[in-house]
């Protein structure tokens, strides 16, 4: 079901991104996966650098934050070995590199939350953190965990 809503969507579940440092890409804890931070990577390159607003605009943080939520499933799916497995989408913490005076990081959420909603509909919607940072590793804009409730 939720492969079809994906194909449906024209979005495609990478493969796990590799580690950037010493942990795993996600952890099963009883009922619940949950991620490392992902990064907007595709094809292991970072799609934008930079901060939000001075460098990367909103429209573009929008879409990498999509992209982080990708990976994010791809690393539960490699935990768990399906995504029909997913019951809910617990939670996002959503880290934004953003310049100076750069208060929209809920806008730059939104490219995750609304795309679990597209995806899983009810069981998509979820809590969520949208934090303002000064740095991201690989100067990445956006950085996403993830906490799922497996059925």
């Amino acid at each position: 079901m939720i492969e079809e809503k994906l194909k449906e969507l024209g979005i495609t579940i990478p493969d796990a991104p590799k580690p950037l440092a010493a942990y795993v890409p996600a952890v099963i804890a009883g009922d619940f996966v949950f991620t490392a931070g992902q990064l907007p990577m595709r094809d292991g390159k970072l799609l934008y650098e930079g901060k939000v607003d001075s460098d990367v605009p909103l429209e573009k943080a929008y879409e990498a934050a999509r992209v982080c939520a990708i990976n994010c499933l791809s690393a539960v799916k490699a935990a768990v070995g399906d995504l029909n497995k997913i019951g809910k989408i617990v939670k996002l913490s959503v880290f934004v590199a953003s310049s100076e005076n750069f208060t929209a990081q809920p806008a730059v959420a939104n490219g995750a939350s609304e795309l679990m909603v597209e995806i899983f509909g009810e069981a998509g919607k979820h809590a969520r953190s949208a934090v303002g940072v000064s740095e991201l590793p690989l100067n990445a804009p956006v950085e996403i965990e993830m906490i799922v409730k497996i059925k």
